[in-house]
């Protein structure tokens, strides 16, 4: 029996259909979907779309879990849930919820629960060390694992498309062009400048952030596991000498661990 997952991020919704895993290990992702994350969309039109989405498997599902960095949209989703799937067990992951793996920052309910899922499912399948970076469109995202597969912190930059969107709309001769890969570092021309230094410049940023995580991590680069994670991914990976492993459905994944660890009716 599959359970709907959902990581509710600042642009974009991703939605997936996951079979969990044995012994409330990671599961697998089937069916999946990405939608706009629109702030004014009510309760009643989250369960028109979900219900559109889901069809039939709607009456297979185990449960629901939930993840968000939009309040607003939470709100929402706290009363569709109420209201709409009153019937199917759900798990909203926020401070205060059991994750399973130690969170050895300053401030603990300040990280962003999608970090907190990345590190749980990338302990759960590599074991630590490992740094794991999510590609979003509004932020890029770096998470730390020490090797007894605890978090101990990251970083947080500027995502690909809101870089790419500040340029367009305060540069007065830039222009909004398509998030790609230009022929060339050296580029000809506005446009293919513009993604040079968005693709490659982006690059640049992730080896060398990765390379001072894990010189401050103390343990032998081999030794570290570098994933990646996001949907713009790969767009970017392909220039990074860094990374030994992608898992594109990261979040998703440590969403079905913590519902096994939380399962409750609402």
């Amino acid at each position: 029996m599959p359970l709907l997952v959902a990581d509710i991020g600042n642009a974009h919704t991703v939605l997936g259909l996951l079979e969990p895993g044995a012994d409330g290990g990671p599961g697998t992702v089937g069916d999946h979907w990405r939608i706009a994350t629109d702030e004014r969309r009510t309760a009643d039109e989250w369960a028109v779309l979900l219900r559109g989405l889901l069809g039939r498997r709607q009456a297979e599902l185990d449960g629901i879990a939930v993840c968000s960095t939009v309040p607003a949209v939470l709100h929402e989703w706290r009363d569709m849930l109420a209201g709409h799937f009153a019937e199917v067990p759900h798990v909203v992951v926020e401070p205060g919820v059991r994750t399973g793996i130690p969170v050895l920052v300053d401030n603990p309910r300040e990280v962003g629960s999608d970090r907190i899922l990345n590190a749980l499912a990338v302990a759960a399948i590599f074991g630590g060390p490992a740094v794991v970076v999510d590609f979003g469109g509004t932020a890029t995202t770096y998470d730390v694992i020490s090797p007894r597969g605890e978090y101990v912190g990251g970083a947080i930059a500027p995502g690909l498309e809101i870089s790419l969107e500040a340029l367009g709309r305060r540069g007065a001769q830039l222009r909004k062009v398509e998030l790609a890969r230009p022929r060339t570092v050296v580029a000809k021309n506005t446009v293919e400048a513009l993604q040079s230094g968005m693709v490659f410049g982006t690059a640049a940023q992730v080896e060398g952030l990765v390379a001072r995580m894990v010189r401050e991590l103390g343990v032998p680069a081999e030794e570290v596991r570098v994933i990646s994670t996001g949907y713009l991914a790969p767009l970017v990976v392909g220039e990074c000498g860094c990374f030994t492993d992608h898992q594109p459905w990261l979040t998703l994944q440590g969403l079905g661990m913590v519902f096994a660890r939380n399962r409750r009716h609402s």
